[in-house]
């Protein structure tokens, strides 16, 4: 039967009469400090982690512990100048636990930098939590340290990372103001449904006579919303929570991002970004030195699009039986001619990592033209559709006051 461990945080003296603090699980106190003298410190002090209970207990958000790509991206540029300027790792380590803002890097950290000084390797340390640390820093961390690298591996890392941050602010930013516009005309149109219509309808019902068309359904609309609303709003809910869970299934993704590609005004947006993020994380670990199929498989789980994902599963497959990568490339549309093209040029000429940079390179701008473009088309658009909603449902309210004088009369 295997024994429970406990996590504890504890406060050590290192040879050097220095203040070193961190947390590992053991079965018992005298278990750690047996481990922690063995490591050579002296204990200070020692705690069990999350004893705490009632107004003692620290409150946690939900989300509140979510690494985010930034939150990585400045860790590893960190990182790299300390490791560069010759710290240890634990130091390193544990100097990064103390100053990030992120509570659950911070946790990551502390638990990374306890098993580095149980005498495990850095790579495999930051494996053993893939839910903060993806595979792709992972893996070239461990390319980095059998290399002797690691400062120059982490500032790539640090350059691929904020390069995708960069490139998902773009598309939010592309992407906010028709979300804000869609969001305030279905506000608009359900705050007159529920509260103007009613006004307008109670009056023309007073006054007798056959209402017009338009109107008719306006007041049918409202009576529908005003007594659905709250299952209309369960239901929203639901469906968003539903969405959010079975988002990520294959089965889900094979009919969706195909679907994703082929919209008429983001398609081409949402291929241009995953060119950009295939090229760039491929380009970034062939030059850190991983194994080229080892490099697919992983680029082609964090490409983002089931699309690029089966089209670098083929590139595996032929290179595996020694053929090139462009071939298969060439037989799906989702590439390009000229993606395909450098590609092949890169081949032939050995610089196949230069050549996915500078593919990358040109899709970033491509992005961000095409982002731009976008939004000085959706502006207009999305204005003229607000207006056409509120102003043909005024329109319909208004209508039966043509005839207000003769049902009067």
């Amino acid at each position: 039967m295997a024994t429970a461990t406990k996590t504890y945080e504890y406060a050590v003296r290192d040879a050097g009469g220095q203040l070193v603090t961190g947390t590992l699980d053991a079965a018992s106190e005298a278990a750690l400090v047996a481990r922690l003298k063995g490591m050579g410190y002296a204990p200070v002090s020692l705690q069990e982690k999350g004893g705490g209970t009632g107004l003692n207990r620290e409150i946690t958000l939900p989300g509140g512990d979510r690494v985010s790509l930034k939150d990585l991206a400045v860790m590893s540029r960190q990182f790299a100048t300390m490791v560069g300027a010759g710290l240890s790792l634990v130091r390193s380590l544990a100097i990064l636990a103390e100053q990030t803002q992120s509570k659950g890097l911070q946790k990551a950290l502390a638990e990374v930098r306890g098993r580095v000084e149980t005498g495990a390797s850095l790579s495999d340390s930051l494996a053993a939590h893939p839910r903060v640390f993806p595979p792709l820093m992972t893996n070239m961390v461990r390319a980095g340290e059998v290399g002797g690298f690691l400062d120059k591996v982490l500032l790539q890392v640090a350059e691929t990372f904020e390069a995708e941050v960069k490139l998902t602010a773009k598309i939010k930013s592309a992407m906010t103001y028709p979300v804000v516009v869609f969001v305030m005309a279905i506000l608009a149109t359900a705050g007159m449904l529920i509260f103007i219509v009613p006004v307008f309808a109670g009056m023309f019902s007073d006054l007798g006579g056959e209402l017009p068309l338009p109107t008719q359904v306006l007041v049918v609309l409202s009576d529908v919303l005003r007594v659905g609303a709250p299952f209309l709003v369960v239901l929203a809910v639901a469906g968003a929570v539903a969405w959010g869970r079975v988002r990520h299934r294959e089965e889900v993704r094979a009919v969706v991002d195909p679907l994703k590609l082929r919209l008429p005004v983001f398609g081409t947006l949402f291929r241009k970004v995953a060119i950009s993020r295939f090229t760039r994380n491929l380009g970034t670990m062939v030059t850190c030195g991983v194994p080229i199929l080892q490099s697919l498989e992983i680029v082609g789980a964090t490409a983002g699009n089931v699309v690029i994902q089966r089209a670098t599963e083929d590139v595996q497959e032929s290179v595996r039986q020694g053929q090139s990568m462009t071939a298969p490339l060439s037989r799906h549309p989702v590439f390009p001619p000229m993606v395909v093209q450098m590609l092949s040029v890169g081949e032939d000429t050995g610089a196949i990592d230069a050549m996915l940079h500078k593919i990358s390179e040109f899709y970033d701008q491509e992005v961000e033209s095409t982002t731009e473009a976008l939004t000085a088309l959706i502006e207009p658009l999305m204005i003229a559709v607000l207006g056409s909603v509120i102003g043909a449902m005024i329109i319909a309210l208004y209508m039966p006051i043509f005839s207000v004088f003769e049902l009067i009369e």
